[in-house]
Parts: C-alpha cells; structure tokens; sequence
C-alpha cells in the first residue's frame, strides 16, 4: 500500500517508514511535485492532522496521513502544546525552542511531560483518527545527538535516557508517532 505522507521532514518520514514496515511505502509530497507550504492553522493536534490530510487528499486524491506531534509540559500548563514546532517564534530552530522551554522551566520542581502525536488517515475521503502518547520528563539540560525537537530534554517514564541518546530502534519501540502509527496500521495488516 502507498500512502501519502504530509510533511517535508525527512526524519518523520523515515521514521514512519520504519515503524509501518515494508507492507507500506511512504512517500512524501515533493515525490509528486509538491513542494509548497501544507497549510496548519488549527488550535489542537487533531484540527491540524486533519486540516494537512485533507488538502493532500483534495490535491492528489490518493490515500494519505498527517500527523500532528506535540509536547506538554504540565507545569507550562500544557505548553508548548500545539505551538511546539514554533514555541520560540514561527521562524526558529529546534535549539530555540529547546532553549526558550528550559527557560521557562527553570525554576520549576515539576519536569513532568508528555509527547502526544495524532494522525488523521484519509482514505477515499474519509478521515479517521489515532493517537499515541508517551510520558516522560524534562531534563535541565539536553542530552545526546539523536532525534529531532525536543528530544535531547525528554526522557521517557522508566528509562534513564532521552529519545536523543537512544539509538533510533530503540526511540521507535516506544514513541508517541509509533503508538500512533501502529494503531493506525491496525487497519490493513
């Protein structure tokens, strides 16, 4: 089965690829010729899934996904939340958004977290929903190489490491996306 995928990160998409397996070829938008901007404008994880699936769906008409991943700190009451990707202003770096959250963090007791990611699935139009999540903890300080976001601050309940110093076999047994996705495979394997 192809499936479209909504997004120009090559991280997400290699990740998906691996998670989904061999039974399912992920391909991206610039892989038909798209390269423009895949609209998000919606204030939660699931208006913004939707929102990227079905543009793709009306553009191509093929059977595609978007996923919407988010971070939420319970003592930035749920921030960076929705606004994760653009937490230290809509044309930053990953750094900065690492720097910004530790900053607003720092003088907090409290590093509970969690990264939840939804998917909306469009197949002949019609949407449908997953959602995986994995608790974790904010570190003071990043730590490790690997990954993407906020990985190097996130350390996942009952592992010692964050998802940047894990290997990424190891990040995608228990990732939000890989919840997410095996549910959403559940449907035609």
């Amino acid at each position: 089965m192809e499936l479209l995928f909504a997004t120009a990160n090559v991280h997400k998409c290699h990740e998906a690829q691996i998670i989904l397996g061999p039974s399912v070829s992920i391909i991206m938008p610039s892989s038909l010729g798209f390269t423009g901007e895949i609209p998000e404008t919606g204030m939660t994880l699931q208006e913004n899934a939707l929102q990227k699936a079905m543009f793709l769906w009306e553009k191509f008409r093929v059977p595609c996904f978007a996923d919407d991943t988010a971070l939420e700190v319970d003592v930035l009451n749920g921030a960076p939340g929705v606004f994760s990707a653009r937490y230290a202003g809509s044309d930053c770096r990953p750094e900065e958004n690492v720097k910004k959250l530790l900053q607003d963090m720092q003088s907090s007791a409290v590093r509970t977290a969690r990264f939840r990611c939804v998917i909306a699935l469009v197949l002949h139009g019609q949407p449908q929903f997953f959602e995986g999540t994995v608790e974790g903890s904010i570190l003071e300080q990043p730590r490790g190489t690997g990954g993407f976001g906020y990985d190097s601050v996130f350390v996942p309940a009952g592992y010692k490491k964050t998802f940047a110093e894990m290997c990424e076999a190891d990040k995608n047994t228990i990732s939000h996306r890989k919840r997410a996705l095996e549910k959403m495979a559940s449907l035609y394997t």
